[in-house]
């Protein structure tokens, strides 16, 4: 079975890295998997993760570009069964596999844009009405952007899936050795609290709040570090924040964007997530499954994980002087961390492994597939 993803760009983002989980992790033999960008992609990226021969040409500069007759022709090349398209980015994939006379059309949600906190222009919900209506199946990755896009769509939520995120839980997990050697390249001391956040450096992401809660544990006396791993247009904003800080200098470092991170996640104390907004977050996701306690903002899927998990704390969006009070009983409590870690690596491993989320990507394309009387090769 024939399945094509389109989706904005390929780069570090959450949403491509799902991508490269689904396209590397089903069966070979029942799936062949092309990945069509619209926007552009990493070469070194595609090259590291293992998808360069899987890419399918489209890419094309920045700004609007009406796509969907460049899809088709992508479309009747390759002769896709299913057609799979991921966010605004690549709204037009639908109509353009209507056209192609694709027989299955699949479009999910994975994430928020700071434009989307106050709703959708009324030609954005307009056009997403329409797109959701051609498609067979239309998703999202947590309950609150099922809430977010069946209304915005004007659909009923029961016509918006939910299919969560997974992570790898035996490459995302705790390690004493691997801990110990990693705080030590860090050059941070067995006493040293590490606060970690991984993740890109855009306004959304809000990690000059952390920066914030930081300096004021530091006033406090307490004795932290702080792990910034991600690259982004508001990096060097950061570093100058570090820089100019009596209190940070010296106290941040900038790991820079890495196709993986596992390591880094064991040298943390404490992973926070101070975004904005958030969709279901892998990061979160692979700091539970690293057995890493939680601080994160009380947004988005962000609730359903630590909540259910009982793995950590959450915080409104913006509030340093708030998350420096959640950390500072963290760093109090070494008992509180144990038990945060011991609840986010287990509810990690039993409901969100990496094999689970495949196989609930393979049954969906199996099943639609089924309906149109297409072979799945099993």
């Amino acid at each position: 079975m024939r399945v094509l993803h389109v989706i904005n760009s390929l780069g570090v983002g959450g949403t491509e890295r799902g991508v490269i989980k689904i396209a590397n992790g089903t069966d070979s033999r029942a799936f062949e998997h092309r990945i069509c960008t619209v926007r552009g992609f990493d070469a070194e990226f595609a090259e590291a993760s293992g998808v360069r021969e899987k890419l399918l040409p489209l890419a094309s500069e920045g700004g609007f570009q009406f796509l969907v007759f460049r899809l088709a022709r992508v479309m009747r090349m390759y002769k896709p069964h299913i057609v799979h398209s991921r966010n605004w980015g690549a709204i037009e994939t639908a109509l353009a596999g209507r056209l192609a006379g694709v027989p299955v059309v699949i479009h999910s949600e994975h994430g928020y844009e700071l434009d989307m906190l106050s709703g959708l222009p009324l030609r954005r919900r307009l056009l997403r009405r329409g797109v959701y209506q051609l498609c067979d199946s239309v998703f999202t990755v947590s309950r609150d952007l099922q809430a977010y896009h069946s209304k915005q769509g004007w659909i009923l939520r029961e016509r918006v899936g939910v299919i969560r995120n997974g992570v790898d839980t035996q490459l995302f997990s705790p390690d004493a050795v691997v801990r110990a050697e990693t705080r030590s390249r860090l050059d941070v001391s067995a006493e040293t609290v590490v606060l970690g956040a991984v993740g890109r450096m855009v306004p959304l992401k809000d990690h000059a709040t952390l920066l914030r809660a930081a300096e004021a544990l530091v006033g406090r006396g307490h004795q932290v570090h702080v792990l910034l791993v991600g690259g982004g247009p508001e990096l060097e904003k950061h570093r100058n924040h570090a820089r100019n800080s009596a209190a940070l200098r010296e106290r941040v470092t900038f790991a820079g964007s890495e196709l993986e991170v596992s390591d880094l996640y064991k040298a943390m104390d404490v992973f926070v997530l101070p975004s904005i907004c958030e969709g279901m977050s892998n990061t979160l996701l692979e700091a539970m499954a690293s057995g890493v306690p939680c601080v994160a903002t009380n947004v988005g899927g962000n609730t359903e994980l630590i909540s259910d998990a009982g793995c950590g704390f959450l915080f409104e969006a913006g509030d340093a002087a708030g998350l420096g009070g959640l950390l500072e009983e963290l760093i109090r409590s070494p008992e509180l961390r144990a038990r945060f870690s011991e609840a986010g690596r287990r509810e990690a491993v039993a409901r969100f492994d990496l094999a689970r989320m495949i196989g609930d990507y393979a049954n969906l394309y199996r099943e639609l597939a089924a309906k149109r009387g297409i072979f799945s090769g099993n």
